[in-house]
């Protein structure tokens, strides 16, 4: 039997075929945007026969297919959702649009507000309201609820949010409504602030609301387009869905809360450098992850991914629980251009799948960071993607010239270099970005590069940053794919409780959490989990009186059932202390607690990745060819030895420079690294020299010797 992890991108569509014994397959095929169901049954197809087997022989030995989707990031990022309206409270109306009354950008006076998902003229008000403890002060009439029903079935919308004030209080108002709509607009996707996101904060939840139902309708259209192609060719397996939090979830319940999807893909990145960071023993790690489109760079503390509710796409608030990804336009399709003042950029703007780079020659005509490093020899033209693409060397090179180097009066060489420069330099601000702004010196922690171009670009990333080391695991080109195999069945719950720390009531606190772990345990026994394989991870939003925004704070299961509020202050004094460099402690300072949360997992049985030890192949025997090559140190093209990376090479060290070639990607062994290779056919790429003997680094307390030795 078989399980299959599959991350749709903005260019690629990545596969991970593993059997009971670990036997691995990877393969990727160009992601198809117009419908990305079809990529993924090209790819099942292609599957197939790589491993010599009918399609439908291999369906029918898959037994999961866990599936990561970019569809609801890409109907927030063009703007192509559901056409939505918005029932709010009387008054309300332009909450929405006021946001929380703070400008992005406080000091620029050109700035403006992002559109809102909802017109105004979609905005409908309902006289009602519930007060502060939750008490109904103004009751619905159902009368203005079928005005309501019947303005909006003329107005054909596709969507409704219902979000009314102090709603995460007392729902009793939204569960009424959404069941009127529900019963009068029954083609309509309904959305209630309170089944999304029960807790306080108007903006927050009637945003993450609105998000939820812009994209359900798109991403449910999806799923059953997804669904069907696999009844069609008799799937019978269980179907998953990677969840922004890296947790995956059932299609059923992704129809109800489609915005817990908008990191579908980048978040199983973390969930599998979790897994090799453990392997080398290490306990805290930075995945960085370039694919087509974009560039991922993400957290691992303490064995954990970084949870973050603070999150927004394409400025679009989302306060649901995420993996804490900093995501930024620099990917292997990212476009080169030059700016009215004669600088050059890569990206944000990318050339996906369609078109795509020049040097796939389907019709790209714009330079990007892909082209480029064919220039610089990184790619070689006749063996990209194992040699299904064949790459257009002539046709990149004149186009770079004409639309970069001529107009910045550089060589071809330079203008080449200057574009991989500074993509190399965009991505390093995205690993500061997660680590140095949050408190962390990413020198600290092993770094875990994915994606195909990934290996290409990241010792120039390193060096800029000054980390001395980085893995390649053997499955980078397809990390995503690889880490929704890795996820664990995962549920959030929260509950708003605004109180002094000093004037919690233990009885309700503790009755929030165990109501939060009933329904999490009974959803997961649902699911299929038993009871002894589910475990609980709270969390408390805490904040000193007084303050604006507040601090999550992980606690032990442990604490909350014994009560011990004089740990849980402590380690809020340290944790604000970390974050913000001073606490207040000694002055006696009053917490203040917002919300309490709790994730409740469900373990799944993880598959095995590591199917057999590789045995050594010589060098010599691996040694594919000599070619030119740009090497970063030394600004020059240099002849360099190029080696077959999908051969086992296990225990060998090659010094830099050198090129390590696969089917899928490329490793870059720049000329201040050397690499050696473990036996499971990982890359541990490290500067020459660094590591002196007895050295120990950061928080792993492990020395390079140890990674070295597998």
């Amino acid at each position: 039997m078989y399980k299959l992890g599959v991350d749709v991108g903005g260019t690629f569509t990545d596969f991970i075929l593993i059997s009971e014994t670990g036997e691995t397959s990877i393969h990727k095929t160009l992601s198809t945007p117009e419908d990305p169901s079809i990529g993924v049954l090209n790819g099942i197809h292609d599957l197939a026969k790589i491993i010599d087997l009918t399609t439908d022989g291999l369906i029918g030995r898959i037994d999961t297919i866990v599936h990561g989707t970019t569809v609801a990031t890409n109907a927030l990022l063009t703007s192509r959702g559901a056409r939505t309206a918005l029932v709010t409270t009387r008054g309300f109306r332009d909450g929405l649009e006021m946001r929380r009354g703070i400008r992005e950008e406080q000091y620029n006076n050109h700035y403006r507000n992002v559109v809102p998902l909802i017109p105004r003229h979609l905005r409908l008000t309902v006289d009602e309201r519930i007060d502060s403890r939750g008490d109904v002060v103004t009751p619905v009439d159902e009368s203005e609820l079928l005005a309501v029903a019947e303005h909006l079935a003329k107005e054909q919308v596709e969507a409704v949010v219902v979000c009314y004030m102090n709603a995460f209080k007392n729902n009793v108002h939204e569960a009424k409504t959404a069941q009127f709509l529900r019963q009068r607009l029954p083609s309509c996707f309904i959305t209630a602030s309170s089944e999304v996101l029960p807790s306080i904060r108007f903006y927050e939840r009637v945003s993450t609301a609105a998000v939820n139902a812009y994209i359900g309708p798109v991403v449910a259209d999806y799923l059953g387009s997804l669904t069907r192609k696999l009844d069609e060719i008799e799937f019978a397996g269980t179907l998953l869905i990677m969840q922004s939090n890296g947790g995956v979830v059932t299609p059923e319940v992704v129809r109800r809360s489609p915005a817990a999807t908008v990191l579908s893909g980048p978040a199983a990145a973390p969930t599998a450098g979790a897994f090799y960071a453990r392997l080398f023993d290490y306990k805290n790690c930075i995945t960085i992850d370039m694919g087509g489109t974009s560039f991922d760079a993400s957290l691992v503390i303490d064995g954990e991914c970084v949870t973050s509710t603070d999150g927004s796409i394409n400025r679009y608030r989302i306060a649901l629980p995420a993996l804490d990804i900093a995501t930024i336009g620099a990917g292997g399709g990212s476009v080169g251009w030059i700016d009215h003042g004669g600088l050059l950029h890569m990206g944000p703007e990318s050339a996906g799948a369609d078109p795509g780079p020049i040097c796939y020659d389907k019709g790209g005509t714009r330079p990007t960071c892909t082209d480029a490093s064919l220039v610089l020899g990184y790619l070689n033209p006749d063996f990209f993607a194992g040699g299904r693409i064949k790459l257009n060397v002539e046709r990149t090179k004149q186009l770079i010239s004409e639309q970069i180097a001529e107009r910045l009066d550089l060589s071809l060489l330079e203008a080449a270099a200057g574009m991989y420069r500074i993509i190399n330099s965009n991505m390093a601000q995205g690993v500061r970005e997660v680590s140095i702004e949050r408190g962390y010196d990413p020198r600290e922690f092993l770094i875990i590069v994915a994606g195909g171009a990934g290996p290409i670009h990241a010792a120039e990333i390193c060096s800029e940053l000054e980390i001395p080391m980085f893995v390649v695991p053997d499955v980078s080109s397809i990390f995503c794919a690889a880490g929704m195999l890795l996820g664990d069945l995962k549920h959030d719950y929260i509950h708003s409780y605004l109180v002094s720390f000093s004037h919690i009531d233990k009885s309700h606190f503790l009755e929030l959490y165990e109501a939060m772990q009933e329904t999490g345990t009974e959803t997961l026994i649902k699911e299929g989990v038993d009871r002894d394989r589910i475990d609980f991870y709270p969390v408390l939003d805490l904040r000193y009186v007084g303050q604006y925004h507040e601090v999550q704070l992980p606690v032990s299961w442990q604490d909350v059932q014994v009560y011990d509020l004089k740990r849980i202050h402590r380690a809020f004094h340290c944790e604000h202390n970390r974050l913000f460099g001073y606490s207040l402690e000694e002055e006696g300072t009053e917490i203040e607690l917002i919300n309490v949360r709790l994730r409740v997992i469900g373990r799944t049985e993880k598959p095995r990745f590591l199917g057999g030890e590789q045995g050594p192949v010589s060098l010599d025997s691996a040694l594919k060819e000599r070619r030119p090559v740009y090497i970063p140190e030394e600004g020059a093209m240099k002849d360099v030895p190029v080696y077959d990376g999908d051969v086992r090479l296990g225990g060998h060290t090659i010094a830099g420079p050198a090129v390590i070639e696969k089917v899928n990607t490329s490793i870059l062994v720049s000329d201040s690294y050397s690499c050696t290779i473990d036996t499971y056919g990982s890359c541990i790429v490290y500067k020459k020299n660094a590591f002196p003997d007895g050295y120990r680094r950061g928080h792993s307390h492990q020395s390079v010797e140890k990674i070295t030795d597998g």
